[in-house]
């Protein structure tokens, strides 16, 4: 069902881009037609042709559009396309209708409504065209035409709209000179599509403006709850009252400056007498705001591995070489303990990688591994790391060591006191590794069959290492060393999926 919230703000983008289509088509049919002016995209092409041959504006226009369309679809998404056939199905009627109701009923010819000042037509005309331009783009709408690559240039590039249009437009406004071989119409042209672009820019500019607002409150805490159940994210910071000598807590909230008086009534609401600041803040990035798209010169993807084990770590970046740098959850600043409340290694791996995506932001891969022991009856599993932590009324420990949250050591001698006297010692290391990747989530899994030893041996590895001998070898993984361990573990099984999958990805930096 589709959501009541979603489902308006998708009427009222409809309607907005069915307003800025007319804005746009006013601007063409009454100041750059009639004074024989060119301008920049499809509406340029389209009026030279009208201008070499006659045939109407709209139904050239409405031609070439078509075949932008299969770039639009697949290059900035299903919703950009079909607000640009709405966008240039609608422009292309509005012109239409435009000349329909300008044009002399006799001569069928469009009146200069500003005698022969053609320089105002080409700034009244620009200011119109640029002004339909940024309406459209704020409501997720295209008019057609070099706007639609614009918007693909403007997804991975750090360009504005107004630029990556005007440039791709000056080669059709010069060749408005194989029509009229008059130079004077080209350098009008040229001021037209200039004033154009300046004039999107400005307005795409206001309508993404943000503004930063600075709370001083002794009641900090109801004001920030009162502004999250809002949608808005709010940073608490420590200040000093130098005048009072008291501390203070600081709340910063960053939003579009339309919300900023949805943000200051809830201030007032909670305490009237606070302290407020605000400023204005260009150029913001992150969640809710626009992308950084600025390179640096040789860094590569980031990815984050859900963890702070060294030797994990190095096993992956090995297995991943350098097409991704790997980093670890202390090299992103999460110090917190990663949820892991579920049954199944599945859901654990996709907890954490989740947990990263959504608080720190980045592209995340999480692994949990169990062994599995077929007489344990698949124990100790998904609590393979802790399985000496678990209360036990078959097995007791004086060893163990209780302020550890991990005790390797621990681990395996609990492992082979359940096995003492079990002829079937049967194992299998299973890891499940979660990808949140963008807006998408995979799941890859690796297993490798072997044997449990009745002793340890070997010095490499960690875990369950030196008690597990996987098929085919007369060693354990502790014995093996890294470079087969490597090649043949759970681990590097699933994580050679998860590189053959890394591989063949578009990645966004």
């Amino acid at each position: 069902m589709l959501n009541k919230k979603f489902l308006l703000l998708e009427v009222r983008d409809y309607f907005m881009v069915a307003v800025a289509t007319l804005i746009y088509a006013l601007g063409v049919t009454l100041f750059m037609l009639p004074y024989g002016l060119a301008t920049g995209g499809v509406a340029g092409i389209a009026a030279i042709i009208y201008y070499a041959t006659g045939i109407e504006i709209q139904i050239s226009y409405s031609i070439i559009n078509i075949v932008f369309l299969v770039l639009a679809a697949k290059i900035v998404g299903l919703r950009f396309c079909l607000k640009t056939i709405w966008g240039f199905g609608l422009i292309t009627f509005w012109l239409w209708v435009c000349q329909r109701v300008i044009e002399d009923p006799v001569t069928h010819q469009l009146p200069q409504l500003l005698g022969n000042e053609i320089f105002m037509a080409c700034v009244l005309g620009a200011l119109l065209e640029g002004f339909g331009l940024s309406i459209s783009f704020y409501y997720n709408g295209s008019t057609g035409g070099t706007d639609i690559i614009a918007a693909c240039i403007n997804k991975y590039k750090d360009f504005s709209l107004g630029q990556v249009i005007m440039f791709c437009d000056i080669l059709i406004v010069s060749s408005c000179y194989l029509v009229f071989h008059d130079i004077q119409r080209v350098i009008f042209g040229y001021v037209l599509l200039v004033l154009a672009a300046m004039t999107l820019d400005f307005f795409t500019r206001r309508f993404h403006q943000a503004v930063e607002i600075k709370i001083f409150s002794r009641n900090h805490s109801a004001i920030a709850d009162a502004v999250n159940r809002h949608g808005f994210g709010v940073t608490v910071l420590d200040g000093y009252g130098w005048y009072t000598k008291t501390t203070r807590k600081v709340l910063v909230c960053i939003c579009s400056k339309r919300y900023a008086e949805t943000v200051m009534r809830e201030i007032k609401r909670v305490d009237p007498t606070c302290f407020v600041s605000i400023t204005n803040a260009q150029n913001v990035y992150g969640e809710g705001f626009d992308v950084m798209k600025t390179k640096v010169k040789g860094q590569k993807p980031i990815i984050v591995f859900a963890t702070n084990n060294a030797n994990k770590l190095k096993e992956v970046r090995a297995i991943l070489g350098d097409r991704f740098e790997v980093r670890s959850l202390k090299e992103v600043g999460c110090t917190a303990s990663l949820p892991e409340t579920h049954a199944t290694l599945e859901e654990n791996a996709m907890e954490k990688a989740r947990y990263i995506k959504k608080y720190y932001g980045f592209n995340c891969f999480a692994d949990d591994t169990g062994l599995e022991v077929e007489a344990l009856n698949g124990a100790p599993g998904v609590f393979s790391a802790r399985y000496a932590n678990l209360d036990d009324p078959d097995y007791y420990d004086p060893l163990l060591d209780k302020t550890k949250d991990h005790d390797t050591e621990a681990n395996m001698r609990k492992l082979l006191a359940k096995l003492n006297g079990k002829s079937n010692r049967s194992a299998q290391f299973r890891t499940s590794i979660a990808l949140v990747f963008g807006d998408k989530e995979y799941l890859f899994e690796g297993i490798v069959s072997g044997t449990i030893t009745t002793e340890r041996h070997g010095t490499d590895g960690f875990g369950y290492d030196p008690v597990f001998q996987p098929d085919g070898y007369g060693q354990t993984f502790a014995e093996l060393g890294d470079e087969v361990k490597n090649k043949i573990s759970h681990r590097a099984v699933a994580t050679e999926k998860l590189a053959d999958f890394l591989l063949n990805v578009k990645v966004k930096q």
